[in-house]
Formats: C-alpha cells, structure tokens, sequence
C-alpha cells in the first residue's frame, strides 16, 4: 500500500535544504509510529520520494513525498500523530492513498506548481502592474538558465502557464517536474530585466501554494492537485 503526505513548510525551517528535510522525515516517521516499509538488502532505508523539492528559502503549502506502508493506517489518525512529533514551521496537512502504479508517484506525475510572489528588496516600476501583459506578450522571453552541468539561453515563454497581480503579488503557475521545470527566480528575472530594473538591486520571497499533475491525457493541459490524485485511508472496524 502506498500513500501521499502533503505538509507545510514555514518560518525558519524554510532555510533547510532537501535532504536535511527528507532525515527529519525519516525520525518523524519512527516517532509518530508509521508502518512505513524498508528496502530489502544489507542496508535497508525506508521508502519515501518527494514530488519536487523546494527551493532554499521558499516557504510552502503544499509539499509532497509518497510512502509505502507496511499496513494500512488511518489517514486521520496517521496526520495526528504525525503533527504531534512535527517542530514550529512544519505541519502535516493529510495523508492519502495512491495508486500501486510506480509512474503514479509524485516524482513521476507532477507537471505544474503554483506560486504567490512578494516583493522583499528593492522596488519597481510604478507601472509595473500594466507591464504583465507587454511582457507575456512578447513573442519569446529569453533568459538564461543555469543546469548543473550548463547555462544556456532558453525561451521560457511556454513554461509560464499564468502570471497575474493578486492583492500587490505576483501569482504565476508554472510548469514543475523532471521533463520540464521552471523556477520562480527566472520568471522574477526576467521580468526585471523586462522593466529594465537592475536584478540585483531586488530580492522576492517565493511562497508555493500547490503542486499538479497533468490529467488532459493529450487533450490540453488539465490539472490536477497531487493531494487530490489520492484518496482518504480509513481503516474499517467490526
């Protein structure tokens, strides 16, 4: 049996990278007394993946990893004792079943991530709202893009799925993943550079708000909430 955890992600806790997360996972899950099943083999771990990890310094609603269960758990009861033993700035939200299937996993199906954006540093142009649409309306939006083995220029006009003003924030929806995945820094850079402001006289905080599948299926881009993609685990009684 497997199953999705989704939680938060806050305060100082959002200066922790990846895979001090993923340890502090690993204790929570002994403490709390989750069924989680190990890997066979001479050094066996447990066995966990997360959809897509977050950025140092963002801040975040909804981050996944995907378990597998030794036994089946109430979801609900599962969340409870998984709170009681979380520290200030990180909390679980739920705790659902998924699919068996291994390209079912958050790493495998997540396409799409949500973002609000705030201004920390810096300042724009009084314009700047009226300037979204001239900037998503150019033809390309070039920028370049660091990889851990290149930088190369790249058009990353067809991996903005949405960008609009939401209460003086920015709101973007962009695509996420391991085929293609865009972070908020280049959109917030590129859209400087854009208003011809010097980006590195301006810093943003970048808070996650959701993260999607893509269910269209070839048919267009229909999205989905990874939460959604499973369902609640309830143990039945006599």
């Amino acid at each position: 049996m497997k199953a999705r955890i989704k939680f938060k992600k806050s305060g100082a806790l959002r200066f922790i990278g990846h895979l001090d997360v993923m340890r502090f996972f690993q204790k929570a899950m002994r403490r709390a007394g989750i069924p989680i099943a190990f890997t066979k083999g001479y050094s066996p771990h447990m066995i966990m993946s997360f959809a897509s990890p977050l950025g140092i310094g963002h801040s975040s609603d909804s981050e996944y990893f995907d378990i597998e269960l030794k036994e089946a758990v109430s979801g609900r009861e599962a969340v409870k004792r998984l709170n009681e033993v979380m520290v200030e700035g990180m909390e679980v939200v739920s705790f659902r079943q998924i699919g068996e299937e291994k390209k079912m996993t958050g790493m495998a199906i997540v396409a799409a991530a949500e973002y609000l954006t705030t201004l920390k540093k810096g300042s724009l142009p009084d314009n700047w709202k009226e300037k979204i649409s001239e900037f998503l309306a150019q033809p390309e939006i070039r920028i370049r893009k660091q990889t851990k083995r290149s930088e190369n220029e790249v058009d990353i006009k067809p991996l903005i799925y949405k960008l609009e003003v939401t209460e003086n924030c920015f709101y973007m929806q962009v695509a996420a993943g391991s085929v293609q995945n865009l972070k908020p820094e280049l959109v917030m850079e590129a859209f400087c550079r854009f208003l011809e402001v010097e980006w590195e006289t301006v810093d943003f905080h970048h808070h996650r708000l959701e993260m999607y599948a893509d269910v269209g299926n070839g048919s267009g881009r229909e999205l989905k909430s990874l939460e959604d993609m499973g369902w609640e685990m309830e143990i039945e009684t006599a």
